[in-house]
């Protein structure tokens, strides 16, 4: 659903960092495409295999001024996800685009983006055509780089991949551990416990419970079926009464759906976020 079909320094500095770099890392990675506040780079990895297939691993690596943000695939209240096009990428099959997981951003206005600050590494998941030939990344990349301001960015990115473990892999394989696991509804240990709607005269909401330990803060973003969703952020509640040790209440009412939508039966994505881990369940509205 969201392939390119879910936290940069000044540009200059970048440069310079890449242009002092030794032949053997420069092949890891592309050129730095700078923008004022923020600069993007193509990275890449080993292969690995997934069943039968075989993937390579690579990613794009987003470099941010301190105090400036980007967005999540989903951008909440206010902001526009990033936009990936590998059109002219030569000996690839297909692109999956993963996604760390983000972190909540008032926006000023009242309201909340999602997204990430700093610098973040979106991992990629490649099959290629010909798995023995080396392939070809072709990316134009448009995201938004904001401060108080929000300014729109663009990059044009390439960089051939050939399989091969380079000085890159540990960038890789941490970004691809920030990605939140999926995992069923209502599983044990930390995860989404349950999920349904509630009346209250013309308000309808969705109210989620999240099993987590105690006294550890938690982050819950939800996603529509389709991204023409715009569903508010999920907001904490008071505990149920009787409720056990650890439920964690989250509640957002049935706002934002395109025309023509209904909440009953829809499929919604939510992203639980701690500290240390995060996940991602599936589930279906009642």
């Amino acid at each position: 659903m969201y392939d390119a079909a879910h936290p940069i320094a000044v540009a200059t500095l970048a440069l310079v960092c890449v242009g002092s770099m030794p032949a053997a890392q420069a092949q890891d990675a592309s050129a730095w495409d700078g923008e004022p506040h923020g600069a993007t780079r193509l990275i890449a990895g080993a292969s690995l295999k997934s069943a039968d297939t075989k993937l390579v691993r690579a990613g794009i690596e987003i470099r941010l001024d301190p105090g400036w943000k980007t967005y999540w695939r989903y951008p909440g209240d206010s902001g526009v996800p990033p936009t990936l096009d590998f059109a002219g990428s030569e000996n690839i099959k297909s692109v999956t685009t993963l996604w760390p997981a983000p972190e909540r951003f008032a926006d000023g206005g009242g309201g909340y983006s999602i997204g990430y600050r700093g610098d973040v590494v979106l991992p990629l998941r490649i099959v290629p055509n010909d798995a023995s030939k080396p392939s070809s990344l072709r990316l134009k990349l448009g995201y938004a780089v904001c401060g108080k301001l929000c300014v729109p960015a663009q990059a044009d990115l390439d960089l051939t991949l050939s399989g091969k473990a380079g000085a890159e892999e540990p960038t890789l394989v941490a970004a691809e551990a920030r990605v939140p696991r999926r995992v069923p509804l209502a599983q044990g240990g930390f995860g989404i416990a349950s999920v349904h709607r509630e009346t209250e005269g013309k308000r309808e909401r969705v109210v989620v419970v999240v099993a987590a330990p105690e006294g550890v803060p938690i982050e819950l973003f939800v996603e529509g079926p389709t991204p023409d969703w715009a569903l508010p952020l999920p907001q904490p509640a008071s505990p149920a009464p009787g409720s056990a040790p650890g439920m964690r209440r989250f509640t957002f009412d049935v706002d934002g759906l395109p025309p023509g939508a209904h909440a009953q039966g829809a499929l919604l994505t939510l992203t639980a976020v701690s500290p240390s881990e995060a996940i991602e369940v599936e589930a279906r509205l009642d």
